[in-house]
C-alpha cells in the first residue's frame, strides 16, 4: 500500500498558513501597546523587520452614495496599490456613514447587497485584473459580506491581484457599482 504525500502537504501548508496569519495580528502584547506596530506605524515581523506599509494619506477618495438606508453614505479612500513580486495589493479605507439602519454596514451591504467585484483596469494594456485566489479557490482578500465597518469609523481592507507590467505607472479602480477611481499610482 502506498501513502499519498498529499495529506502531509495539505497540513504543513495549514500550519504555514496559521503561523503567517498569527504573525500578522496587529493585536497583541509589546512593548508598542498593543498594536503589534513598530517605529513608522509598520507591522513588526520576525526579528523586528517591518512587512506593512504605513499609509499616511490616501492617492484618492471619494465619498458615494449607498443604498443601505435612505441618506447613506460612504468614504472610501485608495491607501495605496503596492507590487511586491507578481502580486499587488490594493489597500483601501472605508467610513460608513449610515443612520436609521439595524444592520452593521459592510462593503456588501453598502453596495446594496451586492458583491464588491473589485478589480483594477489597465489602460495601457487593455486588460482587467481580478482579485486572485489561493490554491483552495479563496479569494485573496477582505470578505465583502462579513467585513463590519463601524459607523463613522475608518476601516482598512485589502484584496490582492496579479501585478501589472512595469510599464504600467497609473491604474483605474473599480469598485461594486460606483464610479472607478481613476489614475491609482502603482507603487513598486
Amino acid at each position: 500500500m502506498r501513502l499519498s504525500h498529499r495529506p502531509a502537504a495539505t497540513a504543513a501548508a495549514a500550519l504555514l498558513l496559521a503561523g503567517a496569519l498569527a504573525g500578522c495580528s496587529t493585536s497583541g502584547g509589546g512593548s508598542d501597546g498593543g498594536s503589534g506596530r513598530g517605529p513608522g506605524g509598520a507591522v513588526q515581523g520576525a526579528a523586528g523587520k517591518a512587512f506593512v506599509d504605513r499609509f499616511d494619506k490616501p492617492v484618492a477618495k471619494a465619498t458615494f452614495d449607498s443604498p443601505m438606508a435612505p441618506g447613506a453614505k460612504v468614504d472610501i479612500a485608495v491607501m495605496g496599490l503596492r507590487v511586491k513580486g507578481r502580486l499587488a495589493t490594493l489597500t483601501l479605507q472605508w467610513t460608513p456613514h449610515v443612520t436609521g439602519s439595524a444592520n452593521t454596514p459592510t462593503p456588501y451591504r453598502l453596495n446594496g447587497e451586492h458583491g464588491l467585484d473589485a478589480s483594477l483596469i489597465d489602460a495601457v494594456n487593455l486588460k482587467r485584473y481580478v482579485v486572485v485566489s489561493d490554491s483552495a479557490s479563496r479569494n485573496l482578500q477582505s470578505d465583502d459580506v462579513l467585513t463590519n465597518l463601524p459607523n463613522d469609523q475608518a476601516t482598512l481592507t485589502t484584496h490582492t491581484f496579479a501585478a501589472p507590467p512595469e510599464n504600467v505607472k497609473s491604474i483605474d479602480v473599480q469598485l461594486g457599482s460606483w464610479p472607478a477611481f481613476r489614475d491609482v499610482p502603482v507603487e513598486r
